[in-house]
């Protein structure tokens, strides 16, 4: 029997249902699909393959002298360098130190919200994921004005550089313009001081390892992409499944923090941030394709893995696969976010760190009083990305109500913060 807590499908994204979907598909445009869950794992875990999309053209540009963010490594080096910062971001490390860091942020951002009575939920994710990130690379001496640095630099909208029109000469203005705010603002203050002491922190293993400023600049970017862009989506449409599902809210609150984090698991199982990740092969590559039979992949070809198709294969998480059912992997099928984190060499090393500060956040977040939502909000596609943006969620608490226990492991409010700023609505 189906409960009221399985009935919440997709809200990013229509769900396309049935079993039939081809494996792994050659489209007329050139690109190899793979939109089953075996099939895109073994895509991610397979040798002979290169990161492709991202933004990598851009990175292929630069000398050959300055090394590359991690994100645009593949071989030996790269699997190096995860080995060595893997200590980073394992769910131990990030519970023994990145926790009262995560509930201090959460209650900033909560008391501003009681504060001013409503607030846009999106405002308060990304304050939350932007300082948080930053505390688990290092930039911890920022100068204020650390959201507004990012927002210019991750823009709503990318125009195309150019040196013959007006509007690339001006993105490509405002873009050099953010380069230059994140590094003096927020990456030179934490190298100093990193070079005067060294800390254990990401920063500081760059250090270690020749990097420059310049080049720690790029890797910064990089995480804040992936920890600061992604986690605030995440807590958005996490929120707006939980506010649309009163016996799953009800599943995720009375649960212990195992239980909690299988309903995140399974909310972004079915609305993975990033719906398509993409490789280059650098050698012939033979996926499965279903009843035993693989398929071969011509070397220099490029492949997407469709996250979002993935997650929704029969095989691999049992019937009606577009349901939340946090419970799903008690019945022999997969557990867990599907490909939502990737896999294989690439895979996201903060997830941990996301599923996390998402917990902390909202368990106290649905512990205010009075808490409710106006209006609906709205869904936008970046297809340069591959991603979502779920704005216009607008929260509203009773004022000035909220009670000092807002949440498990609760620190209490420090009086400290990041340059956050809650937008209020009359």
């Amino acid at each position: 029997m189906e409960s009221a807590g399985e009935r919440s499908g997709r809200k990013t994204a229509p769900v396309e249902k049935g079993t039939g979907r081809c494996p792994v598909r050659h489209d007329a445009d050139g690109v190899w699909r793979v939109a089953t869950y075996d099939t895109g794992r073994a895509a991610l875990r397979a040798g002979g393959t290169l990161q492709a999309g991202l933004g990598i053209e851009t990175v292929e540009k630069l000398p050959a002298s300055v090394r590359r963010p991690v994100l645009y490594r593949d071989g030996p080096e790269h699997r190096e360098h995860r080995r060595q910062t893997a200590r980073y971001f394992t769910p131990r490390r990030v519970s023994e130190h990145y926790r009262d860091l995560m509930i201090r942020v959460a209650d900033q951002q909560l008391a501003r919200l009681r504060q001013a009575g409503s607030a846009q939920l999106s405002d308060l994710s990304f304050a939350l994921a932007a300082e948080v990130t930053a505390g688990v690379i290092g930039l911890t001496e920022s100068r204020p004005g650390l959201l507004r640095r990012l927002e210019r630099f991750f823009p709503d909208t990318f125009e195309e550089p150019s040196y013959t029109s007006l509007r690339g000469l001006r993105f490509m203005l405002l873009r050099n313009t953010a380069w230059l705010g994140l590094y003096f603002g927020d990456v030179r203050p934490a190298v100093r001081a990193r070079r005067r002491t060294r800390r254990d922190d990401l920063l500081s293993h760059l250090l270690d390892e020749g990097c420059t400023a310049g080049e720690i600049l790029g890797e910064c970017v990089t995480f804040a992409a992936a920890g600061m862009i992604t986690t605030r989506e995440f807590v958005n449409v996490a929120a707006w499944h939980l506010f649309g599902d009163d016996a799953l809210r009800e599943e995720y609150l009375s649960a212990d923090e195992a239980g909690r984090h299988a309903v995140l698991h399974e909310i972004l199982r079915l609305e993975p941030v990033v719906s398509a990740l993409h490789r280059r092969t650098t050698a012939a590559l033979d996926l499965p394709d279903g009843d035993g039979a693989t398929v071969t992949v011509p070397s220099g070809s490029l492949v997407e893995i469709r996250v979002d198709d993935a997650n929704l294969d029969t095989d691999a998480f049992g019937a009606a696969p577009e349901r939340v059912c946090p419970a799903r992997g008690a019945d022999g099928h997969v557990p867990g976010p599907g490909l939502s984190f990737g896999d294989g060499p690439h895979k996201c090393p903060g997830a941990a760190v996301a599923i996390q500060e998402t917990d902390i956040f909202l368990t106290r977040l649905f512990a205010l009083p009075g808490l409710r939502t106006r209006g609906e909000p709205t869904v936008r596609v970046k297809e340069s990305l591959g991603s979502y943006e779920v704005r216009g969620l607008v929260v509203t608490v009773d004022p000035d109500q909220g009670p000092d226990d807002q949440g498990p492991d609760d620190q209490g409010p420090d009086d400290r913060g990041p340059d956050g700023r809650v937008q209020a609505e009359a």
